[in-house]
Formats: C-alpha cells, sequence, structure tokens
C-alpha cells in the first residue's frame, strides 16, 4: 500500500483520536519542535517546555502503542534549517516518500492557512479530519447567531446543554430549573480559609530549556531551578482532573472570582493547559465533575458544579465559535482606538500597584494567573489604561502556557479589552479599586489607597476607570448596564471631574513608574 504521512501539531495530542483505533506499518506519525511556532510570539519559558515535553511523551506513548512515528527536535529541525511545520511535513513525506499526507484541522488560523497550502507543493492526496475534541464544531456559533450583531454566552450555552443533555431534565428543562449561578458564583474569601494544595508533576526541565537558550528562541518569565510542575501526559492529566473534584470542585462555584496573595490557585482546577493540548477532553473532564457531584451531593451545592460546566461548555466552546466566525478580520479590531504602550512592567512585576504585581509575578512564575486576574486586573489595568490590543495579544498569547489564539484572543481582544465593537460582552469589563478591593486582599498591603482617586497615594485604577467612562461617552452613555455609573459621574461638580481627569493623564504619562 502506498505510505501514508500524519501530521501531529503540538496542541493535537488525544489518545483517543480514531487515528490511533488501528495500527498500521504503512501509516508514519510525525511531530516536530520547530523555530516557527517557537517564535510566533515571545512565548513564556514555561509554555514552550510543555509543549515539547509533551510532544515527546505522546510520541512515546505512540510508539509503544505499536505506531510509526517520527519525532524531530528544535535541535534537528534547525540543523536541516526547516523552519515550518510545512517545510519538515513535505521534507519528511519526501524522505519516506509518502503519497498520502493527513492533518487533523488546526486550531490556529494562521496554521490553518499555513497547511491549506500543502497542495500548491504536495502531489499527492491530502486528507483532512476533525480533533474529535470539542463539543461544537467550528461553524456552530455562527449558525446559531445567523444574522445576530452580538454573540450572547448564555444562549450558546443553553443550546450546548440541550444538546448534550448535560444538567437536564428529560422535560428539556434545566435539571434544578435554574440555567446559571453566576449570582451565586461571587463570594469573596472568609479569613480563615485553607486551600487545597493540588497535584504537581515535578520534572527536571534542563535539557530543554538549554536546547531552547542554545537555539537562540528568546523567552519570558521564569521557571525555578528548571523544573517544571504541569501535567504532560494523559495519566498525568487524569490524575490532575480527579485531583480538582475531589479536593476543590466543592468551593470552586462560590469563591471562583475571588483573589488573594495568599495562594495561587484557591479552588481552580487548572486543567486548561491539559484540555487546550487536548490530553483529556472536555466531555471527559464534565463527566468526571458531574458523577463527584451525584456522589457527594450532600457536600456539594449545584452551584459549585454548574459554574465549572458553564466555563467549559459554555465559555470555552463559545470562544472557540468566535474564533471561527470571525477570524482573520479579529485580530485587526481595535474599537475603541486605544494606542498606548503597555508598561514595561507587564513583563518584570515590578510596580508598585500590588494586585498588578502579585498578578504579574505570578503569571511570569507559573504561567498561569486564573481567570479574574486575567480579566480584572492585567485586563482591566490595560483597558481603563487605552493600551494598543496588539501588545496586550502579544502579553496574553506568550506569558500563559494555556494561551493558544483561538482561545487567548476572543478573551483579551474581545471580552477584556472589548475592541471587537461589542460582539462578546455585552458592557466592557472595567472597574475602579473597589472591586478589587471587594475581591481580593490585594489593597491591604498596596503602596496606594484604594478609597483616593486624586493624589499621589491615589490607586490609579480610580483616576483611569473615571477617565476611560469620559473618553468613551459616545459609545457607553446609552449602555442600561453603565447608566447608574454615568449617573454618579454626572453628579460629581466641575472641579472634582476636572482633578481626576488630570490624575488620569499623570497617570497615563508616567505608568513606566507606578
Amino acid at each position: 500500500m502506498p505510505k501514508t504521512l500524519r501530521l501531529i501539531l503540538g496542541d493535537q495530542l488525544n489518545q483517543h483520536h480514531s487515528w490511533f483505533n488501528e495500527v498500521d506499518d504503512d501509516v508514519t506519525y510525525a511531530l516536530f519542535e520547530t523555530w516557527s511556532e517557537a517564535t510566533y510570539t515571545k512565548h513564556h519559558v514555561q509554555k514552550i517546555t510543555g509543549f515539547f515535553l509533551a510532544m515527546r511523551h505522546f510520541a512515546e506513548w505512540a510508539r509503544d502503542a505499536g505506531h510509526q512515528v517520527v519525532y524531530r527536535t528544535l535541535d534537528e529541525t534547525r540543523e536541516a534549517q526547516l523552519e515550518s511545520i510545512s517545510d519538515n511535513l513535505l521534507a519528511l513525506a519526501e524522505e519516506i516518500g509518502a503519497k498520502k499526507l493527513g492533518y487533523q484541522l488546526p486550531d490556529e488560523y494562521r496554521l490553518d492557512e499555513e497547511l491549506k497550502s500543502l497542495s500548491e507543493s504536495f502531489g499527492g492526496v491530502i486528507e483532512v479530519v476533525d480533533t474529535e475534541h470539542f463539543m461544537s464544531t467550528r461553524d456552530d456559533l455562527e449558525e446559531i447567531f445567523k444574522g445576530k450583531k452580538t454573540y450572547l454566552m448564555e444562549t450558546f450555552y443553553r443550546t450546548m446543554r440541550k444538546r448534550h443533555q448535560v444538567l437536564m431534565d428529560p422535560s428539556g428543562e434545566p435539571e434544578t430549573g435554574t440555567w446559571n449561578y453566576d449570582q451565586e458564583n461571587r463570594g469573596s474569601l472568609p479569613k480563615d480559609i485553607v486551600f487545597p494544595e493540588a497535584s504537581i508533576f515535578e520534572r527536571d526541565a534542563s535539557d530543554i530549556v538549554a536546547m531552547i537558550e542554545r537555539n537562540g528562541i528568546e523567552t519570558m518569565g521564569r521557571m525555578r531551578d528548571n523544573l517544571f510542575t504541569y501535567p504532560v501526559t494523559r495519566n498525568e492529566c487524569l490524575e490532575a482532573m480527579h485531583d480538582f473534584c475531589d479536593n476543590r470542585l466543592q468551593f470552586f462555584g462560590t469563591y471562583q472570582d475571588a483573589m488573594t496573595e495568599k495562594h495561587p490557585l484557591l479552588y481552580h482546577a487548572n486543567l486548561s493547559f491539559a484540555m487546550n493540548l487536548k490530553m483529556i477532553s472536555p466531555k471527559e473532564v464534565i463527566d468526571a465533575a458531574i458523577e463527584t457531584y451525584r456522589k457527594r451531593s450532600s457536600e456539594i451545592t449545584f452551584n459549585q458544579l454548574e459554574g465549572f460546566v458553564r466555563q467549559i461548555i459554555g465559555w470555552r466552546e463559545y470562544m472557540r465559535g468566535v474564533y471561527w466566525a470571525k477570524m482573520p478580520e479579529f485580530s485587526y479590531k481595535n474599537d475603541l482606538d486605544h494606542q498606548l504602550s503597555l508598561p514595561k512592567w507587564y513583563w518584570t512585576g515590578d510596580t508598585k500597584m500590588n494586585c498588578l504585581s502579585h498578578a504579574v509575578n505570578q503569571s511570569l512564575d507559573n504561567a498561569y494567573a486564573h481567570h479574574i486576574q486575567r480579566l480584572m486586573v492585567t485586563g482591566n489595568f490595560a483597558l481603563v489604561l487605552g493600551a494598543h490590543p496588539d501588545d496586550v495579544d502579544a502579553w496574553y498569547l506568550g506569558v500563559y502556557i494555556d494561551a493558544i489564539e483561538w482561545v487567548e484572543i476572543t478573551n483579551t481582544r474581545g471580552m477584556s479589552q472589548r475592541a471587537d465593537g461589542g460582539l462578546i460582552a455585552t458592557k466592557p469589563y472595567c472597574s475602579s479599586a473597589n472591586y478589587i478591593n471587594k475581591m481580593s486582599d490585594y489593597c491591604k498591603n498596596c503602596h496606594y489607597d484604594h478609597k483616593k482617586k486624586v493624589g499621589e497615594k491615589a490607586c490609579p485604577f480610580n483616576s483611569l476607570y473615571w477617565d476611560f467612562l469620559e473618553r468613551h461617552r459616545d459609545k457607553f452613555e446609552k449602555n442600561f448596564r453603565m447608566a447608574f455609573m454615568y449617573r454618579t459621574w454626572d453628579k460629581k461638580d466641575g472641579e472634582e471631574k476636572a482633578a481626576i481627569l488630570e490624575r488620569a493623564e499623570w497617570v497615563k504619562a508616567h505608568r513606566e513608574e507606578l
């Protein structure tokens, strides 16, 4: 039989894909560590390390299962002067005499375009298949919202719940009669709360770090003693999943929006890296959470479960749908015409603003921050400052280990920075220091005073927040969700307004010194 060469991308490590149901000696699987993937943005050192480790373990699993596998390290692809995925794939196809190429649909637009162009250089048959990972297709969301100006996540979420019969009664109604428990998922942390320690999977990554450095790959962030702690095999990912269900699910919903200096993870799952590389699937994750709830319903309230399920079957699938409905135009959106550069301390954590120092340094140390830290601290500041969405995208895409463009750009340029013109969110996610003080313990140990709007010690969030509303009054004044804040602003006298706006101008001009 003619030889077939199948490509596996670094975020396609799905052992349950139907490709692997049968062993065929005429089929070769290929995985490549490439310059192009390591440099399309400046990645966190743990992100590159994590991808390469997971890819190597996947290749080992496939070989042990009897499949033919070719794995090329970064050293090998650089020595061969083959920088892109397609360059390496075509060269290997010629080397082994493959007459047929296969690949799974990429989840990034740039790779989708690159692999589509293979037909221009390869004379044989090209087979394209689904990744068999997601619970929706690329086109589902666009079909659901055909003709609509805004894409309401709640509509999509309910559609997914019904389609997959997740937490549904046979009557077609939600299991408890209520779809969404978000109002019960905004609890602030009690002072004496204790956080369970999560499973870690420590391994020495010095060899990979050395390879990255000798090949001249510029990275960001830190990795203490080159010890990598994320799961990189399917069994480790399953262990991490069960650890969350057993030890943190019971408080996930209530405290999912809370922030603290005391613990980086709180009750979050931290399974996004495992899922985004497809080592585990969204269905098995929500099935495990539901099973845990059924067994322990006397101690796990329903809002804990629903909040978690909504993050996965709702937000995660929804953001992917927005990505494929709106790319590539989405990547150029800047509806608010924000032009300022992000402060350099986003890359160092060296700021006197305690909330930002903590969130940024945690991100640099762990390649992780939970969704409210990303949205309402680092994202909120970038928004009210007026940072250019390109800068914000580059930082978020680089710093987080789970950041792949389909999920990063929709959350960042869309939900966080409102650069999409309001497609995703009905209001901008902006706030003053009051929200951060309510939902965290950051303000207690800060150089700045969260109650002050003007003066040297005034928290920069406060003046920037009112400045943001004033700058964009024409866009938001008639938004019913923001009417109260505009009424509050309008009640201030002219002198107070002027002082606040003057402080905001100073903050913007001196953002590197904050």
